[in-house]
């Protein structure tokens, strides 16, 4: 008598065999594609690190007046100093050229506001500070070339519109609250006004170019430049503010001449 066999296995079904191929397919696909994807990075990546680990030479040189000057209040690598100093990662080169070409930074000592002052560094060591602190931590940048190309009479609204109330309407500057003030436009450069708009230093807000377009900030800075240059049509007039405060001073000082000439008449007899 033979003994029973084991039951052979039987063949997989079509349906398994399929979503099988399926799956298998879809890893080879998908490996395919995350290799396409190293690869191009690799090809792309070497490049743009070579160039942020070189700095120019300008910056090398804004790095080692940094290290000199800076590096005790905003720390080795610009993270910041507690009770010193804040960090400057993503301030950019506007902020930068901002604080340094007004003379500002670097500051006596700590304070609500910071004034400014004659620069320490010229021109050249500040654009060199500013480029250094751009190539480690980013953020905004002052264009290159002609600022006052903009449209004068757009920039008059603009300025009006968003700067008066704290600069004056002729740009005169005017005191804001906790003691602070905004500064007079009287001594500001091209390169300081653009710098401001982009990095809003202490109590000004930040005009991003989503705010005020590239254009339109060229267009306050030739409005405000040109509002300089140009003489007051009305003579000697007390800062440009208009014939109203104008008449004020003038009746003023009518009525002290006239009082002056009563006492005097009135001694005289």
């Amino acid at each position: 008598m033979t003994k029973p066999t084991a039951a052979e296995p039987a063949d997989p079904s079509p349906g398994l065999l399929a979503r099988a191929r399926r799956r298998a397919s879809s890893t080879i696909a998908l490996t395919v594609a995350l290799g396409a994807v190293g690869f191009g990075y690799a090809a792309i990546a070497p490049s743009s690190a070579a160039a942020d680990q070189t700095p120019s030479a300008d910056a090398q040189r804004g790095q080692q007046i940094y290290q000199t000057a800076c590096i005790t209040c905003h720390g080795r690598n610009l993270q910041g100093v507690p009770d010193r100093g804040p960090s400057l990662i993503g301030v950019g080169e506007a902020a930068t050229y901002f604080q340094v070409a007004t003379g500002r930074m670097p500051a006596a000592a700590q304070g609500s506001q910071i004034p400014a002052k004659p620069p320490q560094y010229t021109e050249e060591q500040v654009n060199q500070i500013a480029g250094y602190v751009q190539s480690v931590g980013g953020g905004p940048q002052v264009p290159s070339g002609n600022l006052r190309d903009g449209d004068m009479a757009l920039g008059g609204e603009l300025f009006r519109l968003n700067c008066a109330q704290c600069h004056n309407f002729a740009g005169k500057g005017g005191a804001l609250s906790s003691g602070k003030s905004a500064p007079g436009l009287g001594t500001s450069t091209d390169q300081v006004i653009y710098a401001a708009m982009l990095s809003g230093p202490e109590n000004m807000p930040v005009f991003g170019d989503n705010n005020i377009t590239p254009a339109e900030k060229r267009a306050i800075v030739s409005y405000v430049q040109t509002l300089k240059e140009t003489k007051d049509p009305g003579g000697n007039g007390v800062g440009r503010l208009g014939p109203v405060p104008e008449s004020i001073v003038l009746w003023v000082a009518g009525i002290g001449a006239l009082m002056f000439a009563v006492l005097w008449i009135g001694a005289k007899s």
